[in-house]
């Protein structure tokens, strides 16, 4: 498991992998950071499809297809909004990645990158984001036959990219 990991500072719409994963909001309909960029790279039919998912409940992931992007498909997940770490935030964190990880199983998905859920406009620490996303990770993939052959953490900027790195390192991984 270990050497399936990446950490890397890129544009997460660029990658050609089999899916990226969205931050999206509860209406999975576009918006800011990763969500609006994912969606005008995508093009217009990912939000034609979007609209037929009645949206998604924090913690939860749908799929849709990549339409425009080198990516096959887009997994939206709907991360909590950081109210102070006492309103189950770090459980409903995992589940976005305990979410995606499942649908990624379910599709046959071998490549799948995410970006740091929730630490954008929900303000969810850094620093207890990237634990969460990786504890979870390794927990579901040591406990799953899953067929993953290369998972991609993404951050657009340095001090996020340092972050992920940190906590790889405290963990041995």
């Amino acid at each position: 498991m270990k050497n399936s990991i990446k950490i890397i500072q890129e544009d997460i719409t660029t990658l050609k992998v089999d899916a990226i994963v969205n931050a999206a909001n509860s209406s999975l309909l576009g918006g800011g950071g990763v969500d609006g960029a994912i969606h005008r790279a995508a093009g217009a039919e990912l939000l034609k499809e979007c609209q037929t998912l009645n949206g998604c409940h924090t913690g939860e992931a749908k799929i849709t297809k990549g339409y425009k992007l080198p990516a096959k498909y887009v997994i939206h997940t709907v991360g909590p909004i950081w109210k102070g770490g006492n309103q189950n935030e770090s459980k409903l964190l995992a589940s976005c990645y305990l979410s995606s990880l499942q649908l990624a199983i379910e599709n046959s998905i071998k490549t799948i990158a995410f970006p740091a859920i929730s630490c954008g406009v929900y303000k969810y620490p850094i620093d207890k984001a990237c634990r969460v996303a990786l504890e979870s990770t390794i927990k579901f993939c040591e406990n799953q036959n899953h067929g993953l052959e290369k998972i991609i953490f993404v951050t657009f900027d340095e001090k996020n990219y340092q972050a992920y790195v940190e906590n790889i390192q405290k963990l041995g991984i």
